[in-house]
């Protein structure tokens, strides 16, 4: 079941106590394109993904970072359907900063799987944190279908996730790892919230959540539904961190969600802020250092990122880093690797 791709709109961020303002990014208006001297940005928009996830509350808290501290900058937040989307964007100069997965990012500077034939090359200001592969379902289901690990969702309605998103990108490369044909699988791409509801309604078996650990939407689900987070398996681990993407292993700890109360093992993949090649050297630099030295405002919208929210996590990056950042890390003691020095 297709549906029509997310339209990117004005979400007033006030409901997130956010103050950067929003405007739709393909609004295209005049303050939206407005360049400065050197082809610094005086007005950037940052592309993140919906309402319910962590990358809008992140990317809400980042434009609050560059209206305080970057004079004669502002920032909006956009509300999208997320990495492949937001890729998208910025390849159009429809968005100037982007939060992606850091498979999607690969697959655009290398023009395979959405970007086949069209590469999009962009270059990262940080690394945030770790994307969990959350496989969820209802303990009543797994327990009729005999689910133990991932590939037993053959022959499941299952939700690979919103159409353009990251989320999508990665579960269709996990089934591409695991051999696992579309044919053998009753898909439907649908958003996270969407996802939940169907669940819950009976109109679906299982569906990924390629979200930060401890997802509200999935906390949210686990308070009125018995939720089951399916088990990679060890080959299947094997098979998918070896391949394509930039995958590691990952354990959810038992208790992060309710009713989960054994560990879950898992893959991952990183997330990272990311510009294009043209962007200010100066202006990446100064919003890198911005960021850091104001972390604390990053933490509190998403405190699961603490750990990972510090410079030495760069090293990490699916694409090479910017150079205006890369004097930053420098500066701070991080030796960024050869191969991700653009």
């Amino acid at each position: 079941m297709r549906r029509s791709l997310l339209t990117l709109a004005a979400v007033p961020v006030s409901t997130l106590l956010l103050t950067s303002c929003a405007q739709p990014a393909e609004s295209g208006g005049d303050e939206a394109a407005e360049v400065g001297s050197g082809g610094v940005q005086n007005q950037l928009s940052i592309v993140t993904g919906g309402t319910s996830g962590v990358y809008y509350p992140i990317g809400g808290a980042l434009g609050t970072i560059i209206g305080d501290q970057l004079e004669g900058t502002s920032a909006s937040v956009e509300a999208t359907g997320a990495s492949v989307e937001n890729i998208r964007l910025l390849g159009g100069g429809e968005g100037h900063i982007a939060i992606v997965q850091g498979d999607a990012a690969d697959q655009a500077a290398n023009g395979s799987a959405e970007f086949e034939a069209n590469p999009i090359e962009t270059y990262s200001l940080a690394v945030l944190y770790p994307n969990v592969f959350h496989a969820i379902t209802l303990d009543s289901i797994a327990m009729d279908k005999g689910i133990e690990c991932f590939s037993d969702v053959k022959e499941t309605r299952y939700s690979v996730g919103d159409i353009g998103s990251g989320n999508e990108a990665t579960t269709n490369q996990v089934f591409a790892s695991l051999e696992i044909a579309s044919t053998e699988i009753e898909l439907q791409q649908l958003g996270y919230a969407e996802t939940a509801n169907a669940l819950s309604s009976g109109q679906l078996d299982a569906g990924s959540w390629v979200v930060g650990q401890g997802h509200a939407g999935i906390t949210e689900l686990a308070t009125t539904e018995d939720i089951h987070i399916i088990e990679m398996c060890e080959e299947e681990r094997q098979a998918i961190t070896s391949g394509y993407g930039g995958y590691t292993e990952h354990t959810i700890p038992g208790g992060t969600y309710t009713g989960v109360e054994e560990d879950v093992e898992t893959i991952a993949v990183w997330n990272a802020l990311v510009v294009t090649g043209d962007f200010n050297e100066q202006q990446a630099y100064d919003i890198t250092e911005a960021m850091f030295e104001n972390i604390d405002q990053v933490v509190s919208v998403y405190a699961p990122g603490e750990e990972y929210l510090i410079p030495e996590t760069i090293t990490n990056s699916p694409v090479p880093v910017h150079p205006g950042a890369v004097r930053y890390y420098e500066e701070q003691g991080v030796e960024i690797p050869e191969d991700l020095q653009g």
